[in-house]
């Protein structure tokens, strides 16, 4: 049996995971976390750091039944995907320039500063550069770590009085210790996630996130068809910023905003989105885009043809309080609701949780989908009344 590893196990690689199953490949797990979500789905675990390039490659070197490697739901192990894929002679699927864009939220700026598209005023560089520069976006900006994920470190800032905590907030998390300021875009909030196909945009969902003020992390995603002006200049965006990398095919996952000026592209990941939304864009065109994925990973060439247009969704599965997970009541039937396509539980019973102000503390997610967004505001107000998070909060 030919085998598939997978970079990481936390939950966003979960879907990845019973993909390669349902292609018949064999999976190998890589973390360095042996209670990592993904770990339960792997055929195969191998307890290493995934920066760990060298002690990764030895152990694989030499089996003739390792067909790919990926990396889903993260930015932060595509580095260490093209060195192992280089290393081990396997299909690699991102330019440099790609990865460069995908993990460096400044470089990735700088692309769409060249090709003369709108974006917000930054600047980028350690604390300590960024705290003497005089010369900074108007506030109110967003500061963020350049190379991480998971909305951590982020921190929008009115006034120079708070950027001092919110740069080292952004530092602490960011294995580069950099930090970008941006200007803050408002407008309308969207994240999109998309497939290419000999360098254009196969299939394209855009989604409106869902949060919680005061906090930007999103607690869910509705994906649903756009008019066509908007579908049409974010395609062209995506296309010229893939061909000015030269990522031709695969998943793409990107932030962005609708301003009275038009659309503003805020960053990129070339890789499935986490969170369910790699999924979501499966549901919404009838395509196995995880699959499609997989495929890619190892050498072969993805059917992307859309079977329909839907609404999709996912809702993150959230505690409020910091405790002991006691159950999670009511999936079963919310599985069983018509519309309700999965739900995937990342925590289990007897695990610490914490409260839902990042999206690594999410306990999983509901994917659901319907030919209308009234069919599944709907689908989604059941599941809400159905599924109830238990705590012990000791």
């Amino acid at each position: 049996m030919k085998h598939l590893v997978i970079l990481g196990g936390s939950d966003g690689t979960i879907s990845s995971f019973r993909a390669a199953r349902r292609l018949g490949l064999g999976t190998i797990c890589i973390d360095i976390r042996a209670d990592a979500p993904g770990v339960r789905e792997a055929d195969e675990f191998l307890h290493l750091s995934t920066r760990d390039v060298e002690a990764v490659t030895t152990a694989l070197r030499g089996r003739d039944d390792v067909a790919g490697v990926l990396a889903p739901g993260s930015d932060i192990n595509l580095p260490s995907l093209v060195e192992v894929a280089e290393r081990l002679g396997l299909p690699r699927g991102l330019s440099a320039p790609a990865l460069r864009a995908s993990v460096d939220k400044a470089y990735f700026r700088e692309v769409c500063q060249r090709l003369g598209m709108d974006g917000p005023a930054y600047v980028s560089g350690t604390i300590d550069e960024i705290l003497r520069d005089t010369v900074r976006p108007a506030f109110p900006v967003i500061v963020k770590p350049v190379d991480s994920g998971s909305s951590r470190g982020i921190t929008i800032c009115t006034g120079p009085q708070e950027l001092g905590d919110a740069v080292r907030a952004a530092s602490d998390v960011s294995p580069s210790a950099t930090v970008i300021v941006e200007e803050l875009v408002t407008g309308r909030d969207l994240c999109g996630e998309a497939f290419l196909q000999d360098g254009q945009v196969a299939l394209l969902g855009l989604s409106d996130r869902v949060v919680a003020a005061p906090q930007v992390v999103a607690i869910g995603h509705h994906m649903a068809p756009r008019d066509e002006p908007l579908t049409r200049e974010v395609t062209r965006q995506i296309e010229l910023v893939c061909a000015d990398v030269g990522y031709t095919d695969g998943p793409l996952n990107i932030d962005l905003f609708v301003t009275g000026e038009g659309v503003v592209l805020i960053e990129m990941g070339a890789r499935i989105g986490g969170n369910g939304m790699g999924e979501a864009l499966g549901l919404m065109y009838g395509v196995d885009t995880v699959a499609a994925a997989v495929l890619l990973a190892i050498g072969e060439r993805p059917e992307l043809s859309p079977r329909w247009t839907r609404h999709a969704a996912v809702r993150m599965l959230r505690s409020d309080t910091k405790g002991t997970l006691v159950a999670l009541n009511g999936l079963r039937d919310a599985l069983a609701l018509p519309g309700v396509d999965d739900v995937l539980v990342t925590a289990l019973p007897g695990e610490p949780v914490m409260p839902y102000t990042e999206c690594r503390a999410k306990l999983g997610y509901v994917l659901a989908s319907a030919t209308s967004a009234d069919e599944l505001t709907e689908v989604l107000a059941t599941v809400d009344d159905l599924v109830q998070v238990s705590v012990d909060a000791g």
